[in-house]
Formats: C-alpha cells, structure tokens, sequence
C-alpha cells in the first residue's frame, strides 16, 4: 500500500471521518444503529423488496462525503513492511510459492463493522504465510461488491498483509443478472469506465489494498469480453497510482463466456495480463500448472503471480491435494496457492466450540499434524503451508509489545483484572503474533503451548506452557529486526500457575547458520511467581539487533503451567495523549455511536469504558477508528433509577501505556 495516502486519510479524520451530529429524532424501534460492513450492486438493483436486515445499494451513487458509516469502517493501520528470518525448517522456502486466502468473515449483510459481542469467530492467526486476503462473499440477493471491515484490514495491515475486496458476478444457477456485468463495465461518453474509477475511490477511502475480480455470470460475448477487459485494465491503472492492487478470477474468458480453464492459456492470458495475479481455479491439474508456469514465464510475469485454487471449505485438513503439482519437495515450486474457505477451521467444530477449539484446529491447518514449524511432518496427507513455505515477520522498530491477544475472547481483562464479562471478537485489536507456532526445541518431553482464554494480563488471552519439563525446552517467541541501544530492555510480565519452574529470556543477535537451526542465544534469568509479576531485563553487554526472542522453562519433572501474559521491548515509555471532543452522535434504546478527535502522535488504539455509580470501570470496547458504536449485550442501557451515564475514552500506546481520559455524559 502507498503509506502517504494513509498518512494523508488519518491526518484528515478528525474532518472527514468523524459522523456529524445528527438533527434530534424521537428513537424509533426499527432503527440500527450498529454500522455494517459495505456492499453494493454495481447500478441496477434486484426486482423485489431485499429481506430483513439487507440493503440494496449502488455503487454507482456512493460517495465518500455522503457514507454515514465511513468512520466506522475506514482502516486505520498503514500496512507494515516485512521480512523474512532464516526458515525454520529445511523444507521452507523463501521467494517461491506465496499464498492467498479467500475468506468469509460473514454474511454479506449484517456483517458489523466493529466486531461483536461474541468470541464465536474466524480470528485468523497465521499472519506469517499470507500474501494476499480476499475478503470474500457476495450474493444475487444481497449484494456483489464488498469492502472489508476494518478491523480485518487493521489486523493483516499490522502483520504486512494486503486485503483485498470481493466484485462477485455470480453464475446464472446462483441468481446473477447479465445486466450486472454490463452495469459494471459499462463505459462513458469519453471511453473510461466510470465504476473503475468508483472502486477505486472506496479502496482509497476505506483504507484497503484492491479488488478480486469474479465475473462467473454467463451469456456474454466478445463484445462484454472487451469491456470486461477494458475495465480491468483501467481498474489496474488507476489503482496502481494508490498503490492497489487487482486479482482475477479463471472464468470469464476473452470472448465474453465462462468457462474456467484451471490454467493460464490463450483464453484467459490478457485478463492475467492485465491483472496483477490470477486465481486459478480448481479443475488445474499438474500438467496444466506445469503449462501456466511455462506461459507466464514466456510473458515476463512471476509463476508465483498465478494462484492454484485449493477449496477446503468442506474438507479443510481432509481435502486431496496433489501439493507436488503446486510446491515439490525437491524442486522449484511451480505456482502460489490459493486456499478458498480456509475458516473450515471454525466452520466444522460443533456448536458449542471455544476460542482454544478453534485455535487447536487453525494450528493443525497452518502449521501440520507436529504443531511445530521448526520439526514439520513431511509424511502427512495435509501438507501445511509451514512445510513449504518461509514465515515473515513485522516486528523491526521499538517500541514493541504484545499482551498475545488474538482479537476475540470470552472477557476482558486490565493489569490481569477482569473489567467485563461480555464476551467479544474485534480483529483490529489483534497483537502482532509470533508467526513460528510453537517451535519448542528440547531433548525432553516436549510442553503444549497454545493461546488460553482463561486468563490474561491484557486483553482477551494469554500464552500458556503447560506440560512435565523433564528437560530444558526452550519456546522461540518473535523474529524481530529491532535495534539494541544502552537503555534498551525486555520487560515479561508472568505468572508461574502450577509446578515448581525456572525461566530464562533468551534473547539472539544473529540469524542461526542455516534454516531449521536454533540461534546462538544469550540467557537471562527472570524469577518465576504465583502472581502476576513484571520482570525487566537490560539487554547488558548485547549490541547490534535483537533477531529472536524466546523463553527457556527449567522444571523438575512435575508438570508446569506457566502464563506469559506481555513481553515488550523498549528503549523509553511514552505515555499517549489523550483524544478529545468524545461525544454521543447518536442514539437509540439499543445502542449508541460515540466520535472523538484523535490524540495526536502514534496512537495503537482506543479503549472505551462506562464509570458506573460505585466508580469502577466497565471495558466497553476498543478500537483503531475515529467513532465507535456500543449495543447488544455490552450496551449501555440505563439502569433503574438512573438519568446520566458517564464514558471515558483512553488512547492506548504501542507498550499498552494509557492516556489520560476523555469523559462525556449521557442524559436518558
């Protein structure tokens, strides 16, 4: 992403993206004022009247200056540059095969803008083997345009991956409308098109990174062909000069059909062409990839700029695949992948699935049957992305800090408190995570590690090591580029929960000899206890940079549960300015939205609580923009006897110190 128009969108939000206060209206029962993540037609809408909760709109009207929710949804994190540590396995390989993932986070309507009220959701983790995500969804009877929330964008954005939005031109059998196709390619008096131009605006405004472009309606021909691929190519164009990016889609062809080829050929070269990648869908087989490889080669592209298709909605980790067709072992990869439906891993657990369910489930698809990175299971039928493919990582610049929170959980938790009991889901409050889950090196038995929810300093969750340590076993935590001055220190804030365990920091300064080898590690002692306790380490006598972060535990054999709920690094704590202007936009007897002006400097995002009658505090939600909304069962209804209601705002820091509050009060 081009970060000057990011730099340019968060200097203008206190303008642009701040909603204006509204006439006074008596509230009406049938109003929502919960925000929802946008979709559109391209023009024309369906005959009929939309469902309960659907919003038929066209993109063709929208504007940024007339969008009531563009502060809810507009992404607030610039995307991070990455790098790639020396693999954690001999089998992973940098610069080849990249993959993609097409994901629905939701329905196309009803989809909240801000999160939810329950931690029932696809908090996608594995940041570190992403290349591109395609928010993904799109219906004949809801919409076919769609633009990422912005807690998804905020999320990958922290951890260096684009996203991207979904244009969905639906088959006939799927209720799609020629008539859609010909609305959005459709062109103007001096030959451009103006829903390009359209998309490009919204890409722009919202804070995301480009288009998938799926026309899969049948019925057309040459002539649609043509301007499909005019459109395409102008949509590149103008989103290149903001630093978009477009995909396409194997199905439409040059001469106005669909017909997916599973291949780039002659059929579909020029969308490719005129796309920055193409998803090749599911009916590739080895020869014909061998062939896509070879042609865009031939064209001057990157292989690795065509996505093979791989769909595990239904089958997840059980799906066929024929991996040596797409990234052989002991050779080139051929193409990138592309995962369609990847949130299988929430998606086939029962009903009654927890958060540590459904992490259980996302680590066996990302990482493999070992849980273990830097020891893959190269014999296993699911060959997971960690087998071939190098993880990344963001972590370069102090300060940094992360309390493990996965961007859902089932309360929340201050300085290890319990400040709501409401469940709740919010991806833009996701840390950076460590991408290497879990590589344990030990010659003993080897302890669980995993994200619990049972307990956090900060947040929704913590990290836990739990397990007999018969041996030393030593947990690689981040991959980092950060700098060592002579006030530079690591601050852990743990808790020994169960066993008697030493802890170590270790802490390298240079990248291991080759992939699958441990670093050099200097070791630091950090006294272990029953309760929370912050431990801060001067990095004495290390110079250079900080290249891996990891824990040592030391037990007697017994079985351990130790907690790791923050670990930062830092040269000095800044303590954020605090937002001003808090106020209540709107509200009705379900829910209210709040806007603020943003404190100034670097801000990682913002904390909203109630000050009820005794003076404590109740965590109602967080987030990275400019305006929230609050209802459901966090909402601030009033209670018996009770005529105001008191807020404050917090602006958190990048080490999770707090501004000062804004207040603002509430008549009923």
């Amino acid at each position: 992403m081009n970060l000057s128009r990011r730099t340019v969108l968060q200097a203008g939000a206190a303008a642009a993206l701040t909603p204006a206060l509204p006439t006074p209206t008596a509230p009406a029962a049938a109003r929502d004022l919960r925000p929802y993540a946008s979709y559109w037609y391209p023009d024309s809408l369906p005959s009929g009247t939309p469902g309960p909760g659907i919003s038929w709109r066209s993109l063709k009207n929208w504007s940024a200056a007339t969008d009531p929710d563009l502060a809810f949804n507009a992404a607030s994190v610039p995307l991070a540059a990455r790098f790639t540590p020396t693999p954690a396995n001999t089998t992973a390989r940098s610069g080849q095969a990249r993959i993609q993932s097409l994901v629905s986070f939701g329905p196309t309507s009803g989809n909240p803008s801000q999160g939810a009220p329950t931690a029932d959701f696809y908090a996608l983790t594995h940041w570190a083997y992403l290349d591109e995500l395609v928010f993904w969804g799109g219906s004949a009877g809801e919409g076919l345009i769609l633009a990422p929330n912005a807690p998804v964008v905020d999320a990958a954005h922290r951890h260096g991956v684009p996203v991207i939005g979904t244009v969905y031109l639906p088959p006939v059998a799927y209720g799609g409308q020629l008539q859609w196709t010909r609305d959005l390619v459709r062109k103007d008096s001096t030959g451009h098109h103006p829903l390009a131009a359209q998309l490009v605006a919204v890409a722009d405004a919202y804070g995301f990174d480009g288009w998938f472009v799926n026309a899969e309606t049948g019925g057309g021909d040459s002539a649609l062909g043509a301007d499909m691929l005019g459109f395409v190519k102008e949509l590149r164009e103008l989103g290149t000069a903001k630093g978009l990016r477009v995909t396409w889609y194997d199905a439409m062809t040059v001469n106005g059909t669909v017909a997916w080829q599973g291949a780039l050929d002659s059929r579909n070269q020029a969308f490719f062409q005129a796309a920055d990648s193409m998803f090749v869908d599911f009916r590739w087989s080895k020869s014909s990839l061998s062939s896509s490889a070879r042609r865009a080669g031939r064209l001057g592209r990157s292989r690795y700029d065509l996505w093979a298709g791989i769909d595990v909605e239904a089958g997840g980790t059980g799906t066929s695949v024929n991996w040596d067709a797409i990234v052989p072992a002991p050779s080139a990869h051929i193409t990138s992948i592309g995962f369609y439906r990847p949130e299988w891993t929430r998606n086939h657990l029962p009903a009654s699935r927890t958060p540590g369910d459904f992490h259980t489930a996302d680590d066996l698809f990302w990482t493999g049957a070992s849980l273990d990175p830097s020891r893959p299971d190269t014999t296993a039928s699911w060959r997971a992305p960690a087998v071939s493919v190098a993880d990344r990582s963001t972590v370069t610049a102090l300060p940094f800090a992360t309390v493990f929170n996965t961007g859902h959980g089932l309360k929340w938790y201050e300085a290890g408190e319990i400040t709501s009991d409401t469940a709740w889901n919010h991806l833009g409050l996701q840390d950076r995570l460590p991408s290497r889950r879990w590589a344990v090196r030990t010659n003993g038995s080897r302890p669980t590690v995993a994200f619990d929810f049972a307990d956090a300093w900060r947040g929704g969750s913590s990290l836990l090591v739990s397990g007999a340590l018969d041996a030393p076993a030593t947990l690689h935590l981040y991959s980092t580029r950060l700098p060592i001055g002579p006030q530079t220190v690591v601050e852990l804030t743990h808790r020994l929960d169960a066993g008697d365990a030493r802890v170590e920091l270790a802490v390298a300064t240079a990248e291991p000899g080759a992939p699958g080898r441990a670093p050099s590690y200097t070791y630091f002692p950090v006294a272990a206890a029953d309760g929370w306790r912050t431990t801060t380490v001067p990095l004495t006598g290390l110079s250079g940079a900080v290249r891996a972060l990891a824990a040592r535990l030391f037990g007697g054999g017994g079985q351990v549960r130790w907690r790791l709920g923050r670990l930062a690094v830092r040269d000095t704590a800044t303590t954020p300015a605090a937002p001003t202007g808090l106020r209540v936009t709107d509200a009705d007897g379900g829910g209210m939205r709040f806007a603020w002006q943003p404190a100034p400097g670097h801000v990682r995002h913002y904390e909203l609580h109630r000050v009820l009658p005794d003076g404590t505090r109740r965590f109602l939600g967080g987030t990275c923009q400019y305006a929230y909304y609050v209802g459901g069962p966090a909402g601030p209804a009033a209670d018996q006897g009770e005529s105001t209601a008191r807020f404050e705002l917090r602006a958190v820091g990048e080490l999770y110190n707090v501004s000062t509050p804004a207040t603002t009060v509430h008549r009923w």
